[in-house]
C-alpha cells in the first residue's frame, strides 16, 4: 500500500507517498491521487491510502520550513528511471541547499558531457519526488528561472527559503 500525507506549507500542500518508509513520490499539490497517477503501475496497483502521519518525512518537510535546509537529505527516496536518469537524480540531491547549478554543470556532475544538458532537464522535468529531489536547485544558463512543475512561483520561493531571502515561513 503506498501511504500518503499532505503537509501545509507556505506555498501550498505538499503531498507525500511513501512505500515501506521510502518516498515514492512528493509534490506541491493538495491532491495525492495527482501524484499517484505518475507512478509505474506495479506501485499504482498496491493502491493508495490518505493517512495521518508518514513519520520522518514530514518532520523533515516540517524541519525544513522552520530553517534545516538539510533536513530533507536525509528522507530515502525511489523513483524509476534508466541508469542515467538514477545518476542524475542522485546529482539532484547533491546539489545542497542555498546553492543553485545550470543543467549543464548537472549534467557533468552525474559523469556526462556538459552537451548533456537536455538529458539534465528531463531528468528534473521527470522528478516524482520534489523538494527531496531538488530540482528546483537548477536554473537556465541563459538566466531566469526556467520552468519548475510546479509552477515558477513555487520554485522562486523555495529558492529565496534556502538562500535567506524568506524570515517568515507561517
Amino acid at each position: 500500500m503506498i501511504a500518503a500525507q499532505l503537509v501545509p506549507t507556505p506555498v501550498g500542500p505538499l503531498s507525500l507517498l511513501s512505500r515501506e518508509g521510502v518516498l515514492v513520490a512528493a509534490g506541491f499539490t493538495a491532491d495525492p491521487k495527482e501524484m499517484f497517477v505518475r507512478l509505474t503501475p506495479a506501485l499504482q496497483a498496491e493502491g493508495l491510502e490518505v493517512v495521518d502521519d508518514l513519520g520522518p518525512a514530514v518532520s523533515a518537510v516540517q524541519a525544513y520550513l522552520g530553517g534545516d535546509l538539510d533536513a530533507l537529505d536525509a528522507i530515502p527516496v525511489s523513483q524509476p528511471g534508466t541508469p542515467t536518469r538514477k545518476r542524475l537524480h542522485q546529482a539532484l540531491r547533491e546539489v545542497k541547499a542555498g546553492t543553485t547549478v545550470s543543467y549543464a554543470e548537472l549534467a557533468e556532475r552525474a559523469g556526462l558531457p556538459r552537451t548533456a544538458a537536455r538529458a539534465a532537464g528531463s531528468a528534473c522535468a521527470q522528478n516524482l519526488i520534489a523538494p527531496f529531489v531538488p530540482c528546483h536547485r537548477i536554473l537556465p544558463s541563459s538566466g531566469g528561472y526556467g520552468g519548475y512543475y510546479y509552477g515558477v512561483p513555487v520554485k522562486e520561493w523555495l529558492i529565496a527559503h534556502e538562500t535567506g531571502g524568506i524570515t517568515n515561513t507561517e
